[in-house]
């Protein structure tokens, strides 16, 4: 018998995971409760059917997972909470968001008493597909029952700890990635006000030329991305909130997030995205030395 899997929602990433499990065989559900008419197209598209109702989609779901931007993940533990309370047959909860260990104890605190089985989890990696690496971390006392779905193609590794090591071990990965992107950003729109972006790009390509080609790849990659990236950083500042300096350091990149998801929702001639992309784009197609 299939296994009945609920996604929510059907973003990239969730729609990824949908249509990997999909394929593998899995029967695949979802709510687009407020969603846009583009989650329903990629949910169309991943094989996953949308159910009218919290309680329908609660009562035929074997696990529940949650893949919604960091800031949205204990509100859906809220909005579930009821459901999964009155529902006969309960669920394992697996929230996969980027939140701070704080975050996840907090949606724990959400579910309990509803009867489910909560998972802390963190995916790194793109949304699953032929040459990607995606891996769910899971953590907790429910993390082999969320393991069972490496037989529909999910990439699972159990940690040991409680739940709140996998967003630890999630928060810590994304630090280093997305931090490093931020500062890279940031020193490349630093050259541009300074005119110093020739200088630097052939200092760089002589002397760290595997740091150049990394920053060129996530930097041209990041404008899109970045509003996403705001709430996350934001739950990585709460992670490090025992170091007030490095608590500071992240709600500082959550601005600079802030700034460039800003820039990219009214674009303008010559903003800090077109001085991203020159910098990052090769010499035959940059605009400017």
């Amino acid at each position: 018998m299939a296994e009945t899997i609920a996604v929510i929602a059907m973003g990239e990433m969730g729609s990824g995971v949908a249509r990997r499990l999909h394929e593998r065989g899995a029967t695949v559900i979802t709510s687009l409760a407020g969603r846009s008419a583009a989650s329903a197209a990629r949910a169309e598209k991943a094989g996953a059917t949308a159910l009218s109702t919290d309680d329908e989609l609660v009562a035929q779901a074997g696990t529940i997972l949650s893949i919604v931007p960091p800031g949205d993940a204990v509100a859906l533990g809220e909005r579930l909470a009821p459901a999964i309370e009155r529902a006969a047959r309960k669920p394992v909860y697996v929230d996969c968001n980027a939140v701070s260990p704080q975050t996840a104890e907090r949606i724990g605190e959400v579910l309990q008493g509803t009867g489910c089985t909560y998972v802390d989890a963190g995916i790194i990696g793109p949304p699953p597909g032929p040459n990607s690496r995606t891996i769910f971390y899971a953590s907790g006392p429910g993390a082999k029952e969320f393991e069972r779905l490496s037989a529909h193609g999910l990439t699972i590794r159990v940690m040991d700890g409680p739940n709140g090591a996998a967003s630890a071990m999630k928060l810590s990965y994304a630090g280093i990635t997305k931090g490093c992107t931020a500062i890279g950003s940031a020193m490349m729109l630093g050259a541009t006000r300074g005119g110093t972006v020739a200088a630097l790009r052939q200092e760089l390509s002589e002397s760290q030329p595997m740091l150049l080609n990394w920053m060129r790849g996530f930097v041209s990659r990041m404008p899109p991305k970045a509003y996403r990236w705001v709430a996350e950083m934001e739950e990585i500042a709460k992670f490090q909130e025992d170091d007030k300096a490095a608590e500071a350091m992240y709600l500082g990149i959550a601005r600079f997030y802030q700034q460039i998801a800003a820039a990219l929702e009214a674009p303008q001639p010559g903003d800090a995205i077109a001085q991203l992309n020159d910098f990052c784009a090769e010499p035959a197609k940059r605009k400017s030395a």
